[in-house]
């Protein structure tokens, strides 16, 4: 069973102090038998930048996808269970993105099967657990506490050790400079 998550959503009310909106569990979860072992919680979204402190009180309840909107962003956490190569070996990543509208993502022929690249700016805290992020020729290992900055490049998680990593991400919507 997959980790669940305590979500606290702040507002004002209509004289202008702070309350808190909401406060439950994080129910927006994707899991799917195309990509066995990860679990996808969304917390929040925006679609607009700036983002809007008085907007909508749930951002979530859309159909799940990868990216962020256009001018927006995305603030989830995604559990990686420990891989199984020889599952891994029967997996197409094409079909696990495009459950996320994101099969136009994957790099095919690359060295793992979920290698893909996003057009955003992604902040990554490894919260528990490690895990290695997956680059074109190269790996980094990643360890609780340790922070990403991934600037649209071809990337892939993978865990090849025997307890679950749980990283939180804040995906930002991001476009190709000049040189990319």
């Amino acid at each position: 069973m997959a980790r669940q998550f305590r979500r606290v959503v702040t507002g004002h009310d209509k004289d202008g102090k702070a309350i808190r909106v909401s406060d439950e569990i994080a129910i927006a979860t994707l899991q799917r038998p195309s990509r066995p072992g990860v679990t996808l919680t969304n917390l929040w979204r925006t679609t607009t930048t700036p983002a809007e402190f008085d907007g909508p009180e749930e951002t979530v309840d859309e159909p799940f996808v990868l990216h962020p909107p256009e001018n927006g962003t995305v603030f989830r956490v995604i559990e990686f269970e420990p891989e199984d190569p020889e599952v891994l070996a029967t997996l197409d990543g094409k079909d696990a993105f495009g459950d996320m509208g994101a099969a136009h993502a994957i790099v095919r022929g690359a060295r793992h099967p979920f290698m893909h690249r996003t057009d955003s700016v992604d902040y990554a805290i490894v919260l528990q657990g490690e895990i290695d992020m997956l680059l074109d020729d190269s790996e980094v290992h990643l360890k609780e506490g340790d922070m990403v900055v991934q600037r649209g490049t071809n990337h892939a998680w993978s865990n090849r050790g025997t307890e679950s990593c749980f990283i939180a991400f804040v995906l930002i919507d991001g476009v190709a400079g000049a040189d990319g």
